[in-house]
């Protein structure tokens, strides 16, 4: 077919394909990297250059406060939400650490009627015997916390507990912690470098439903760091009561198996405590009635 010249003899297709290639070769000025099919060719990007440029890398931006001891978490995200209920094994139903969680910084206040019976050994033949009996009430308080952290460890239990009732420094006061962090030498025998903060445990706490069933599993007495006391006065001399009392209370540090139990809420606690001193000199038992505050 014979090349037709001339605007007049152009087809109306032809021109459209003609101003396309005209197009075409504009565009080409400003992009680069085309294939036959029109596609962007491996090393072209669709994109401004300054969406790379400009963009920081994770490491730029500044990592996160250091969280108290107070305030680290038991799992391992900051934010209990992030993980929906299908992909943690512990949600189906009420989750035990999601209903303990739910009394971190809980205060309750109340009254804590204590029995304490006494024993000592100045029985002619040195065997034990029951020398007091005593009943009396002091005022309470129950605060539960985030678990503690210390070093590298966190307290395996669904809150951290700190009970108290009365004078510490006087007879009959009642301490408990279940847990506490000591500090110790930055070096080991070794010297080598370590973490001077040591968690302690005391207690192994079971939780459920809002039941709380609590053991004492190590004073800590080799340590001395004992923390969970009761207190109570002691004769100047041994077997000599007439001698008289010395002042205030001296600190009897509970045993291993000393048990607290009961019903805790987002308004009351009602638990019960019973137990022994390591020195089986001191048997106590005490219910605690207590309100949030």
């Amino acid at each position: 077919m014979p090349v037709m010249t001339g605007g007049g003899g152009v087809p109306g297709f032809t021109r459209a394909r003609l101003i396309a290639a005209v197009c075409l070769g504009l565009m080409s000025a400003t992009l680069t990297g085309c294939g036959d099919d029109g596609s962007p060719t491996a090393g072209a990007s669709t994109a401004p250059a300054s969406t790379f440029v400009s963009s920081p890398s994770v490491s730029a931006s500044p990592p996160e406060p250091t969280p108290s001891v107070t305030d680290v978490p038991t799992t391992g995200s900051d934010d209990p939400g992030t993980s929906s209920p299908s992909d943690d094994p512990a949600s189906d139903g009420a989750s035990d650490a999601s209903d303990a969680s739910a009394l971190w910084g809980k205060a309750y206040s109340g009254t804590a009627d204590i029995s304490v019976d006494v024993y000592d050994y100045c029985d002619a033949d040195g065997s034990r015997r029951l020398a007091d009996s005593q009943s009396y009430s002091l005022d309470g308080t129950l605060n539960l916390s985030r678990p503690r952290t210390g070093g590298d460890e966190t307290e395996n239990n669904p809150f951290s507990l700190l009970f108290a009732a009365g004078d510490p420094s006087r007879a009959g006061a009642v301490s408990f912690w279940s847990s506490a962090v000591s500090t110790t030498s930055g070096q080991d025998l070794a010297g080598n470098p370590r973490d001077p903060q040591v968690l302690l445990t005391y207690w192994d706490m079971g939780w459920s439903d809002g039941e709380l069933d609590a053991r004492l599993t190590d004073p800590h007495t080799q340590e001395a760091v004992a923390l969970n006391l009761l207190n109570w006065s002691s004769p100047v001399v041994a077997c000599r009561s007439d001698l008289g009392q010395l002042p205030g209370g001296y600190p009897h540090a509970l045993a291993s198996g000393t048990t607290l139990n009961g019903q805790l809420d987002d308004s009351t606690a009602s638990l019960t405590a019973e137990g022994s001193s390591t020195d089986s000199l001191i048997e106590f038992h005490f219910t605690f009635e207590g309100t949030a505050s």
